[in-house]
């Protein structure tokens, strides 16, 4: 399914952001060894720590699980570091990781215009995790309505909205003109700030 590999996608940046520096380098380090053994060791069975999970997990838990350790970091650094400056901080970085995805997925499209842009939220990929409407849709305008939002419902019921605003929903502008510069982002209500919708709504410049 495709929310599925969305999810998936979601788990491999979510790990590779948040486990520890000291696990990836033992991580490595096992790989290294790895290619110096023989091929006999290699086809072992796998490790214990490669079992599959005794039970399977519904959206809502996988995402409240991957996020917990991120909240309740970002709580203790805001403690510290106060408010401000710890939303710049997590505004920064959002902005920062979606432009990354933002461009890699535009070198990825045959063509990086508007209408690739806003098709992928007609395609289906979201509806595991998002319940939203598409209210206009023309060539030089698309807006949606999102009423249901699973970050949205995970940082919310953590207590933590102001830091799934900052950490999540930010980026959304950066993504948006780093796929293209003559796309713009306009959005003034969002879940995460207690709003009954996300309005995004694109506008092409072109």
């Amino acid at each position: 399914m495709a929310g599925e590999k969305i999810v998936d996608a979601g788990r491999r940046t979510f790990i590779t952001k948040v486990v520890p520096a000291c696990a990836l380098t033992c991580l490595a380090a096992r790989n290294v060894l790895a290619l110096a053994q023989t091929d006999d060791v290699v086809q072992e069975a796998a490790h214990k720590f490669d079992k599959e999970l005794g039970r399977k997990l519904t959206y809502r838990q996988m995402f409240s699980q991957q996020y917990r350790e991120f909240i309740d970091l970002a709580k203790a650094i805001e403690k510290e570091w106060g408010t401000e400056r710890t939303m710049e901080f997590l505004k920064a970085r959002s902005a920062e990781r979606m432009t990354k995805q933002g461009r890699k997925q535009a070198e990825a499209a045959p063509d990086n215009n508007f209408e690739s842009y806003v098709k992928m939220f007609r395609s289906g990929h979201y509806d595991d995790l998002l319940t939203m409407e598409i209210v206009e849709d023309t060539e030089k305008a698309f807006e949606l309505e999102v009423t249901e939002c699973i970050w949205a419902d995970v940082f919310l019921r953590a207590g933590a909205g102001n830091i799934g605003f900052a950490a999540v929903c930010w980026g959304d502008y950066a993504w948006a003109s780093s796929y293209n510069e003559k796309i713009e982002m306009v959005r003034d209500k969002t879940l995460m700030q207690g709003h009954h919708c996300c309005n995004h709504r694109y506008i092409w410049k072109g």
